[in-house]
């Protein structure tokens, strides 16, 4: 009898895996994953797996031999997945073609004040856009196939790959409630609880089931549909409100690099931090970004409180918003932070969280049958209204590419005394601002800070990598910006210095070409490793953002690792967590 494949997820603990350096594992051992590599020295039971094959090899038969299930194959990355003993994981890994074996981890799901609270009301109102001519992938639970605030046109595809039914459903409710985040049109709150781009167009893939469970081989298989379709459904943007555990570096994790691809053909994508701000004990912990929020490719979101104002003044950072670095990796992030705090947005009668939280439910201001919307928390709702502010800079400046929708974010983001880049990432979203540089840049001019007629002041500062640079412009046209250039690079493909813009002066500012004299066993200059915009290194716009010894109070010049002096805020890695199956990232009831 062929076994069946598991389709119940592990619960995942609420701690990143460790750190640090592990024995070296023998040749074939070390094509698994450090998750793979535990479970295979203490057998406990079956592993659902991807494996990496090379071009052209089956390994079906081989699977199958050593007691195994195959499952779907994943062609655009030579992918198969399979449920294997965790006895013979080993041989797996041996088997001829195989040059990769990581666990098909879980995912799980991670407005009436936001959109004036972020400048998207004033961008509707006076500059007349609305995310129309835009498509945006939302991978999730689904989506009501009657929400009146959704209408006929929104949705131009439904694809479900969890029960392959051809009809859109929501039978957990979060994907419908991310759908309003962006494209509500306020249909039964008298557009009270609009969307931040109502005129943007959804293809809604469902990976997570009722119980707001999934695995990232759906999620990988929904990012090369958004790929394949793109052109056909005029997508330029993917949400994912949902996120994994953390087992290998961003450079060899199929769901991170699928997320590669995406951004490589054109698309943005936006993917929640996670809900691990606090600790088991309350207190701040740092390094617990979910995948593939840890990838540079992507924008990765955190979530902010608007307090129930509209006025930015009284924002803050809610304490359950995943704090950086990357596990493994050590990558500054979150990106940039939005309102993810009692967001107001669409239920699905008869799901899950609409079962669940009767609490939550809330009546709009025309009779309908039920309740049409419920009120959530998470970074996964914060995701959305960057999404949609994305679709409004791209319908400002459809030549936008991701690199440069995530520079013009982080620069006219409202950065805040008090928050370090592991925390805020750059700021706080400005929508308002992100679209009015883009125009400007569409236009060929390049706004300095605040030239806008924005309330809101802008950073003028871009996280590249793990340095933080500023003091000039962003230019259009910087090979920064180009699809085949990876966030935080040093160099561009073909060997030149990376340029962001220019300095205030006008003068293309290039890696390490403003800080002394150059270094000959680097080619950079001395004691420099960083790009400036018409700054010298040590300057207040030339911050470098270093993983260290200890975290020295709230400045610019962040140092990380295993102290932390201030507020001795928990440290993810380095404790007894190393065997941790996972990090929950799961929306919308952060903790």
């Amino acid at each position: 009898m062929v076994r069946r494949f598991l389709t119940l997820c592990a619960v995942l603990t609420a701690l990143a895996p460790a750190a640090w350096a592990a024995p070296r594992p023998a040749a074939d051992e070390g094509k698994l994953d450090r998750e793979l590599r535990h479970r295979a020295g203490a057998p406990r039971g079956h592993s659902r797996v991807i494996l990496r094959l090379t071009p052209g090899v089956s390994a079906d038969g081989a699977i199958r031999k050593l007691r195994g299930t195959v499952g779907p194959r994943l062609a655009s990355m030579d992918g198969q997945v399979a449920d294997v003993p965790d006895s013979s994981l080993n041989a797996l890994a041996r088997l001829p073609g195989v040059t990769g074996v990581s666990l098909d981890r879980c995912v799980q799901g991670t407005l009436e004040r936001t959109g004036a609270t972020i400048g998207s009301t004033w961008v509707h109102d006076s500059l007349g856009l609305d995310g129309s001519g835009v498509g945006i992938a939302v991978i999730d639970s689904g989506v009501a196939n009657w929400h009146d605030d959704l209408g006929s046109t929104r949705v131009t595809r439904f694809v479900d790959f969890v029960s392959f039914q051809p009809a859109a459903y929501d039978d957990y409710g979060h994907g419908t409630h991310v759908a309003g985040i962006i494209a509500g049109n306020g249909h039964d709150s008298g557009g009270r609880r609009r969307g931040v781009a109502p005129g943007a167009t959804l293809l809604v893939e469902k990976v997570l089931d009722a119980s707001g469970q999934g695995y990232i081989s759906n999620v990988i298989a929904a990012i090369d549909y958004a790929i394949a379709n793109k052109d056909a459904l005029h997508l330029r943007v993917v949400n994912l409100s949902v996120a994994a555990g953390v087992y290998e570096s961003y450079t060899t994790d199929p769901l991170t690099l699928a997320a590669r691809r995406a951004v490589e053909a054109g698309l943005v994508v936006v993917s929640a931090a996670g809900n691990l701000g606090k600790g088991p004990d309350g207190r701040p912990q740092y390094g617990a970004i979910g995948a593939p929020g840890n990838a540079p490719w992507v924008i990765t979101v955190g979530a902010s409180s608007h307090n129930g104002t509209v006025d930015r003044a009284d924002d803050t950072v809610a304490s359950f918003s995943s704090r950086g670095p990357t596990a493994l990796d050590f990558q500054a992030k979150p990106d940039i932070v939005a309102p993810g705090v009692g967001i107001e947005s669409l239920a699905e009668a008869g799901s899950t969280l609409f079962n669940t939280k009767p609490l939550m439910r809330l009546w709009g201001t025309v009779p309908t049958a039920t309740e049409p919307y419920l009120s959530l928390s998470g970074t996964s709702m914060a995701s959305p209204a960057v999404s949609g502010t994305i679709a409004l800079m791209l319908q400002a400046n459809p030549a936008l590419t991701p690199n440069l929708v995530k520079a013009i974010l982080q620069f006219t983001a409202e950065s805040r005394d008090g928050y370090n880049a592991l925390t805020q990432g750059a700021g706080f979203l400005n929508a308002r601002g992100a679209v009015e540089l883009a125009q400007s840049l569409a236009a060929g001019a390049g706004l300095p800070q605040n030239a806008a007629p924005d309330e809101t002041a802008w950073s003028g500062h871009v996280i590249w990598g793990n340095h933080r640079i500023g003091g000039g412009h962003l230019r259009a046209a910087a090979n920064a910006w180009r699809p085949d250039v990876m966030w935080g690079s040093s160099q561009a493909p073909e060997g030149t210095g990376i340029v962001l813009g220019t300095s205030g002066e006008g003068d293309n500012i290039v890696w390490g070409t403003a800080c002394g004299a150059p270094d000959p066993s680097t080619s950079l200059a001395a004691g420099c490793d960083n790009i400036v915009w018409g700054t010298e290194c040590g300057g207040a716009d030339c911050d470098n953002l270093v993983w260290g010894t200890s975290l020295l109070g709230e400045t610019d010049n962040l140092v990380w690792g295993t102290n932390v002096l201030d507020e001795a805020d928990n440290i993810v890695w380095g404790t007894s967590a190393d065997r941790a199956s996972g990090i929950l990232v799961r929306d919308p009831e952060p903790r």
